[in-house]
């Protein structure tokens, strides 16, 4: 699995990292559980934690998803 990185600096930062601490940080401030986001999104729970643990890369489709299910727009995810 490749994953997607950029460096500020001296620092290296996953990007999938950064976006799984987002859709969490967005999930929880909305009092969801994983299974309820997954529901809500059509997004099965054990991908949605593989995706929060910036194990997966996410497709455009289920950032579309997930940006449905959490009321924000898609560029919203990637706001870190």
């Amino acid at each position: 699995m490749s994953i997607i990185r950029y460096c500020l600096g001296m620092r290296e930062y996953k990007v999938t990292k950064q976006l799984g601490k987002r859709i969490r940080k967005l999930r929880k401030e909305q009092k969801l559980s994983q299974e309820e986001l997954g529901i809500k999104a059509q997004i099965h729970r054990t991908y949605i934690g593989s995706v929060e643990r910036g194990e997966q890369n996410i497709s455009i489709e289920n950032i579309g998803k997930l940006s449905k299910a959490l009321r924000c727009k898609p560029k919203d995810l990637f706001d870190f």
